[in-house]
């Protein structure tokens, strides 16, 4: 096994390249339109709970943990399938991630630890155990062998940290590609590192400024290329072809900024056709607070009005209702809650799927067969 080398690069000028250039200042740009079209929205909080429940979704199936939309629903409730569970734990993790980095202006390695036990409900925290191995599901060949020594994992993470904050020059961009190789070779612990490593990529656009939400979302462009993003790590690691695999990461960074810029506006129209539609059809109902509501998630249920509008359980359920009447909303019984959801915004959720476009955009064809690549101990 060829020992992990800390960071930084030692040939990190082989990356200034025309190619590399080009593919930094798209993916800027694109950054920089979704940054600004974001603050553009009165209450961008919304924002960011409805848009983390698709990113939570769609890291979650990167690795193979799969729920539908409508287990979404029941996420809160005591029927909650796994899948849906480990969807709320992601979102959970990534406020957890954000909020750290909004009050410090740093990532440390205990917001790292605070993600990843989030994410796997347990304070198992850095690998200290020999065993860890990436390995072929198909053929059960070993891949790659991570660094087995305790000591060495947290020596790599220290490095990994300092390399985070290092002013050296490096544009943002290129030093989470490499930060992001570095942690999911580092597989610093027993589960959790890739859905702790896409939560890191949004922290690190976030500390550096580039967005001040974190809303752009590399899970789905992953999960379109699987089999090259599982490529281009090993190929790194076997030949040191850094360039290849920062091309890519900045094509997913520029392709994800351009759905997501689609997606917001497509979000910030639905808001203001659904608020003049209630203030037509419930004038007497109407409030900022109770549509903020219908948008903080694709459903609502009788606690979230009685909360976040101050009322009382029996108004918010006639509020509720009335809105069903009216066709703002869809009541649908699960298990013993009946939740009541805005069927446009979830349809919204639901159909962005963008495969083409992100296939296209990126120039990455092949996907990745069922079980390519797996953990001898759990997929994370």
């Amino acid at each position: 096994m060829n020992k992990l080398p800390p960071l930084p690069l030692a040939d990190i000028n082989s990356l200034d390249s025309r190619e590399i250039w080009a593919a930094l200042t798209e993916a800027h740009r694109h950054l920089a339109e979704l940054k600004g079209l974001c603050e553009s929205l009165p209450n961008q909080g919304i924002l960011l709970d409805t848009l983390s429940i698709q990113e939570a979704k769609d890291s979650s199936e990167i690795e193979n943990i799969i729920t539908t939309h409508d287990e979404l629903y029941a996420v809160q409730g005591e029927s909650a399938s796994r899948a849906a569970k480990e969807v709320r734990h992601y979102v959970a993790a990534l406020r957890t991630g954000y909020e750290a980095v909004r009050a410090s202006g740093l990532i440390q390695l205990d917001t790292v630890l605070a993600v990843q036990s989030e994410l796997e409900q347990n304070r198992a925290g850095l690998r200290r155990l020999p065993g860890t191995v990436l390995k072929n599901e198909a053929t059960g060949a070993v891949i790659y062998e991570p660094p087995q020594d305790a000591a060495e994992v947290e020596s790599l993470m220290s490095n990994l940290i300092d390399f985070i904050h290092a002013d050296d020059g490096l544009d943002p961009l290129i030093r989470m590609a490499i930060t992001h190789h570095q942690f999911e070779s580092i597989h610093p612990f027993y589960d959790g590192n890739g859905r702790t490593g896409r939560i890191l990529n949004l922290l690190m656009l976030q500390r550096n400024g580039l967005l001040d939400l974190p809303v752009l979302y590399l899970s789905r462009y992953i999960t379109t290329t699987k089999r090259d993003y599982y490529r281009l790590l090993q190929t790194v690691r076997d030949e040191n072809l850094w360039v290849d695999w920062c091309l890519y990461f900045l094509r997913g960074v520029a392709v994800t900024s351009r759905s997501a810029i689609a997606v917001v506006k497509i979000f910030r129209d639905l808001m203001l056709k659904t608020k003049h539609d209630l203030r037509e059809r419930l004038p007497k109902l109407y409030s900022q607070d109770l549509l903020n509501n219908l948008f903080r998630y694709p459903y609502t249920k009788i606690e979230f009005i009685e909360n976040e509008l101050g009322v009382s359980r029996p108004t918010a359920g006639k509020y509720l209702e009335q809105l069903t009447s009216a066709g703002l909303v869809r009541k649908q019984r699960m298990g013993k809650t009946n939740f009541y959801i805005n069927q446009k915004l979830f349809d919204l959720l639901s159909n962005v799927t963008l495969e083409e476009v992100f296939v296209k955009e990126s120039g990455f064809t092949e996907r990745l067969s069922p079980g390519a690549v797996s953990r001898s101990a759990s997929q994370s």
